[in-house]
């Protein structure tokens, strides 16, 4: 192995046993083992026995937490559930170390054809928007709606502020940023976190604040935490370079389900210019454009996300012959404060 190579993870059966994971009121964990990867799946139980089931998937370095509020808000109309990618939240490395974007979809496919739930709506934030829109290409079977806040496809000009994140892909990189940010707090790491991820850090509670704190101090303490953090931005970067029928645009121009895009004025990761290639290129979306929202509107602004969704759930319920979903959005929609 070259010096410019991530180091070696030791395989799931020998790794050491972390702190909890935190587990909100009314929400349930478990582990969940498939062919070749453990997957740990957070759920709530829906208002009503018979409602159709959901899945929530997250970005590059979240977990299923960063859905809770909006699976809370969603309980009395989805049956919902969020997977922790392999590598992230409480789910251990992939036992081919594959953190690629097809690789992450591949773990969500075997999810769901074992699990039966399919087809589901499908949720997907950042490195998960990619990894939804590459599920619903390839199993369209799998996806009864498709939900993408700020997803991550390919731009050709990527901002300033998310270079550093393509940067993290870069061989060598994460050995060198554990040596150099080696002093940083975890206080210090969430609080630029938060700055780089919300519209407003301010509208992160205090006990909300302290919890991600706790999160990340504990992965902070597994082995394979950078190297799942590199390699998954590797994947993104690789993603992004392939053409033909695998790239993402044109699987994006494949996907049957109707589709919600959620992009943010305030997003420092995925351009606000974005927006409108992705309503182009869903063939049947509407876009929700949050002027005030960051990068994680589903928990800056969940209350506004949850409305959209029950929209886009209604239009699709629709019998035959109603109005077509088409493209929605050609104004922005500011949510209130505290939606």
């Amino acid at each position: 192995m070259s010096s410019t190579e991530l180091p070696s993870v030791p395989p799931t059966s020998v790794l050491p046993e972390a702190a909890a994971v935190r587990v909100a009121a009314g929400e349930r964990l478990r582990s969940v083992g498939l062919p070749g990867v453990t997957l740990s799946v957070r759920s709530r139980p829906p208002a009503r026995e018979g409602l159709p089931p959901a899945l929530y998937i997250h970005g590059l370095g979240g977990s299923s937490q960063n859905w809770s509020q909006l699976m809370e808000q969603l309980e009395d109309v989805v049956d919902g559930e969020a997977v922790d990618l392999p590598g992230f939240g409480d789910s251990p490395p992939p036992d081919d170390g594959d953190y690629s974007v097809t690789g992450h979809a591949r773990a969500v496919i075997r999810y769901l054809d074992a699990a039966g739930r399919g087809p589901v709506h499908l949720f997907g934030n950042s490195l998960g928007g990619a990894v939804a829109t590459r599920v619903a290409a390839v199993r369209p079977d799998l996806v009864r709606t498709l939900t993408l806040v700020s997803p991550a496809l390919p731009e050709l000009r990527v901002q300033r502020t998310a270079v550093p994140t393509v940067i993290l892909g870069v061989p060598g990189v994460a050995g060198l940023l554990t040596r150099t940010t080696g002093k940083w707090t975890a206080e210090q790491r969430v609080r630029g976190v938060l700055a780089l991820c919300y519209g407003d850090p301010g509208r992160v509670t205090p006990e909300a604040f302290e919890h991600a704190v706790e999160e990340l101090e504990r992965r902070l303490r597994l082995p394979y935490f950078w190297d799942a953090m590199a390699r998954s931005a590797r994947g993104i970067v690789n993603a992004y370079t392939l053409g033909g029928q695998h790239g993402l645009w044109r699987q994006a121009e494949r996907v049957l389900a109707p589709t919600l895009l959620i992009y943010g004025g305030r997003d420092q990761l995925v351009g606000y210019r974005m927006a409108r290639k992705a309503a182009r290129s869903f063939r049947y979306s509407r876009l929700l454009s949050m002027p005030d929202a960051g990068h994680v509107a589903m928990m800056e602004y969940p209350g506004a996300v949850a409305r959209a969704f029950r929209e886009l759930l209604a239009s699709a319920d629709r019998p035959a012959g109603g109005p077509a979903s088409g493209i929605v959005g050609g104004g922005p929609v500011a949510p209130g404060a505290g939606s």
